[in-house]
């Protein structure tokens, strides 16, 4: 479960001064839920997961994360999430299988966990075919589905993906998505940033909206329909983002 209680996050630039990233945000993201959260460039969504994943030190408030906090228990929290950046890259020389293996290693997992894990990863997300070629032959799409089997090697309960679909083909984001939802259909907590629509659509039990790093609207999509008297998502986002500038 995740639990964010009054998170900001002042960053200081030498021309703007003190800039305010995340603004006193707060929401619950349970077990066996996929939790949408949505923005606009800038609005303050990767602030937000890093926060979450004990990347950056909130400036204020705090979270709990897997039942730890975020500010006191940071390696504990570590050790229960997967991350998902959209700025993670691969070693070229390492196949995906070694890739994997080494992740498990890290994570102190003995080796025939890592090779049970590892299998059912690498089948789930279809990477059987070519576990074996070295990373720099890899389309954009194996890549990130590298990328997704080493961040879940461990089998975290909580799972944060940010932009996982960015910039692949339909087939591929196609993929991915179902074994998103198939990590919330086995209990896992799990947050999902995009700017996709549909796939919020589709995908997340609960959405929240992010505009200036504050939380402007909560709730499911059809409790959203009926507050906005609006169907469509986009529709929906452009109005409160638009009325909370």
């Amino acid at each position: 479960m995740i639990d964010a209680r009054e998170l900001s996050k002042v960053f200081t630039d030498k021309k703007r001064g003190d800039v305010r990233a995340v603004d006193c945000l707060s929401f619950t993201s349970a077990p066996g839920q996929i939790y949408g959260l949505l923005g606009a460039n800038g609005a303050g969504k990767t602030t937000t997961l890093r926060i979450l994943a004990t990347i950056l030190a909130p400036t204020s408030g705090t979270a709990t994360v897997a039942g730890y906090d975020i500010v006191r228990e940071p390696q504990k929290v570590r050790a229960s999430i997967g991350f998902l950046s959209t700025a993670t890259a691969l070693y070229d020389r390492l196949t995906p299988w070694e890739t994997v293996e080494y992740f498990g290693r890290l994570y102190g997992m003995d080796p025939e966990n890592i090779r049970r894990r590892a299998d059912e990863l690498f089948t789930a997300l279809d990477m059987q075919e070519f576990r074996d070629r070295r990373c720099a032959k890899l389309s954009t799409g194996m890549k990130q589905k590298v990328s997704i089997a080493r961040t879940l090697i461990h089998n975290p309960s909580v799972m944060i993906f940010d932009e996982p679909t960015n910039g692949l083909d339909v087939m591929t984001a196609r993929s991915i998505t179902d074994f998103i939802r198939q990590c919330r259909d086995r209990g896992k907590t799990v947050i999902f940033s995009t700017h996709v629509m549909s796939e919020v659509e589709k995908l997340c039990d609960r959405i929240g909206i992010i505009h200036n790093g504050r939380l402007c609207a909560e709730g499911t999509l059809d409790e959203m329909r009926d507050r906005y008297r609006k169907e469509s998502l986009e529709e929906i986002f452009v109005e409160v983002s638009g009325d909370a500038r």
